[in-house]
């Protein structure tokens, strides 16, 4: 048996190759990315998927499965997001990452906000990053 949970994310792409033309609020120190910048903001809209599963213990409870979510920005979407964790666009640029690190979200049942590391990319497009931030999921 699996539970969607629904969650609103930004995910946002960085890369220390480009300049941003906007601030931003600084992040946690433990996703923070000194020295980066912001090359891709989007928005998204989607399910952390969860399974019923017997712990070391033998008993039953719910265990992370999978994130499923469309990849949204000005409200247009514009790729998706699946396990791996894998991020692609629509314009063909992909890229799969690897957490290294995490901080609390803002209540207690908010998923944590995360760093991750990019472990490959596919494509020449938008998701050029060299890491990523889950930041601001909710639900």
């Amino acid at each position: 048996m699996s539970l969607p949970r629904t969650v609103a994310l930004s995910l946002l792409l960085l890369s220390s190759s480009l300049v941003s033309a906007h601030a931003q609020t600084p992040l946690p120190e433990a996703i923070a990315a000194p020295g980066e910048t912001a090359v891709l903001t989007m928005h998204a809209e989607g399910a952390q998927v969860y399974e019923c599963k017997a712990g070391t213990d033998g008993k039953l409870a719910w265990a992370f499965r999978e994130p499923i979510a469309t990849l949204l920005v000005d409200g247009k979407t514009v790729g998706r997001h699946s396990a791996g964790p894998n991020w692609e666009h629509s314009d063909g640029s992909a890229v799969v990452g690897k957490a290294a690190g995490n901080a609390p979200g803002a209540t207690q049942n908010d998923i944590p906000w995360l760093k991750l590391d990019v472990t490959s990319r596919r494509g020449t497009g938008v998701c050029v990053g060299r890491d990523a931030r889950c930041i601001n999921p909710s639900g």
